[in-house]
């Protein structure tokens, strides 16, 4: 039989996306199968600002057997139970997407529409109460799960915050452990075949030429792959989410050490905090049709738990993706493949998910264009189920103090989207379409946290007397409160399990 084997991956670009492929190649990729190389300039470097996960990223750190304590301690980590919208619905409003579920479902019946019913019987109920993960990042606690039988504490879903160029860095020496080849050096060339176009090598400005049987485009926005050799093309979607610039900047550690994300809605876009042990990660996200540079700079500057310690990066980008992740020899993972906003924190799930459709698709020397044609309607798919979501938070909103607000509460949205928000509002129902990322529970946190309105709860919650809903209520707001109760602060936990360095720690 002729032997088909790919025998050389190359992998454009390092950073989180090319060390994540490296990683994952090293993982699988074993007994010789085929020889991995990266190929990155540190002259050009990396983005590097993807600095919060979701609990997925948990899943990606097993298949490579890293070991957590140990890569929080490496990345200056923290966990993370979800996020906080400050000002989105309206200024003065917040609220917590949580990671985990809220109650628990009874009788066949979503929990969410018993809640909405008693929303209905009392106003002043919150359904932080109803959530593991919301009541301690309001109480600054965190603990992993621990075998407590039926108790919420048995199942804590969890993600972290880390330094997006240490992560790198730790994958690119679990990567090379295991037989993955870096090459420092700048491409100035990439060479096609003639017959089909397909990528045949890389040539770097030293004059070496890189061959490869299949390339991983991670060299970032510019796509030197995917768009400028390849022509992939690109979906813009920045008239659903406008903003199109960002600046970044670490400050020092202060205020609360929080076991959370927080985004704050500003003027014209909105800003990130993500704490890690040895500063903050901050940022502003921002339309330039509706602010200056400066005026943004000026805001985020204002608005820092401590010393800045570097001048504010900028970012430019286009919200959107490509037209094909996957084309001839090549797939495009991070921001090579598209750009999403990271306002839920997706970009490095994403390449994860890139990466495993990817290697269920594994192609050989001569890749089907149905096993293609596959990858891209998935991970299309994967792209606009997120976005969807990314453009919740700014269309379900009552602001009307700025013109970037007023066109985000006004503006066409996408069918599928307007189609969930008309559900939700006739009977608070959610649903999950097929495996989309984000859950029921993600979807009901951010309606309710930003006050889509609602004409009724589901009428099969009251066939539960009113008594015993009553009754379930209220044990399950105390499960709740006393599970938070025995938790040890987010500060201790870490202190104890996987600080990176004590005594250099400000905190």
């Amino acid at each position: 039989m002729t032997d088909n084997r790919l025998r050389n991956i190359v992998i454009v670009g390092g950073g989180t996306a090319g060390w994540m492929a490296a990683a994952t190649m090293a993982r699988f990729l074993r007994n010789g199968y085929c020889q991995v190389r990266v190929v990155e300039s540190e002259e050009i470097g990396t983005v590097g600002v993807g600095e919060a996960t979701i609990p997925l990223i948990r899943t990606f750190n097993r298949m490579l057997a890293l070991n957590e304590d140990e890569f929080l301690r490496r990345t200056y980590g923290t966990f993370k139970l979800g996020i906080q919208f400050v000002d989105w619905s309206r200024i003065g409003a917040q609220y917590i997407h949580p990671f985990g579920p809220y109650g628990l479902d009874m009788e066949g019946v979503s929990f969410h529409s018993y809640w909405l019913k008693e929303r209905k019987l009392d106003p002043t109920t919150r359904l932080d109460h109803y959530s593991l993960q919301a009541s301690a990042c309001r109480r600054n606690k965190f603990m992993r799960g621990v075998n407590a039988g039926n108790s919420p504490l048995s199942n804590i879903a969890y993600a972290f915050h880390f330094d997006a160029s240490l992560y790198a860095k730790y994958l690119r020496e679990y990567a090379e452990a295991r037989g993955v080849v870096r090459t420092e050096g700048k491409i100035v060339k990439v060479e096609q075949r003639g017959e089909d176009g397909f990528i045949e090598a890389v040539v770097l400005e030293s004059g070496e030429r890189i061959p490869g049987d299949f390339f991983i485009d991670c060299s970032g926005f510019r796509g030197l792959l995917i768009e400028q050799t390849l022509k992939s093309g690109y979906v813009d979607w920045s008239h659903w989410l406008p903003c199109n610039r960002a600046l970044a900047v670490p400050c020092a550690v202060g205020g609360e050490f929080t076991p959370y994300t927080r985004s704050t809605a500003r003027t014209a876009g909105w800003q990130w905090r993500i704490p890690l042990q040895h500063r903050i990660g901050n940022g502003h996200v921002y339309c330039s049709e509706f602010i200056s540079d400066d005026e943004a700079a000026a805001i985020l500057l204002a608005n820092l738990d401590g010393k800045p310690l570097a001048d504010p990066r900028p970012l430019r980008f286009v919200t959107g993706r490509r037209k094909e992740t996957w084309k001839k020899n090549c797939v495009a993972l991070g921001l090579a493949g598209g750009f999403l906003e990271p306002l839920e924190s997706t970009s490095i799930h994403l390449v994860q998910t890139g990466l495993a459709n990817f290697m269920a698709l594994f192609p050989d020397r001569i890749p089907r264009q149905a096993e293609i044609d596959r990858y891209n309607r998935i991970m299309a798919w994967e792209f606009e189920r997120v976005r969807d979501f990314i453009i919740l938070h700014y269309k379900a909103t009552q602001r009307d103090d700025t013109p970037f607000w007023n066109y985000c509460r006004t503006m066409q949205i996408p069918d599928e989207l307007r189609q969930k928000l008309e559900t939700f509002r006739a009977h608070g129902r959610v649903h999950r379409d097929n495996l989309e990322l984000f859950n029921d529970t993600s979807w009901f946190a951010v309606m309710i946290g930003q006050e889509v309105p609602t004409d009724a709860y589901d009428p099969l919650v009251d066939v539960m007397p009113d008594e015993e809903f009553q009754r379930r209520m209220k044990s399950i707001r105390s499960t709740i409160a006393n599970s938070v109760e025995v938790m040890p602060s987010h500060r201790d936990f870490i202190l104890q399990h996987c600080a990176a360095d004590p005594a250099a720690l400000a905190w």
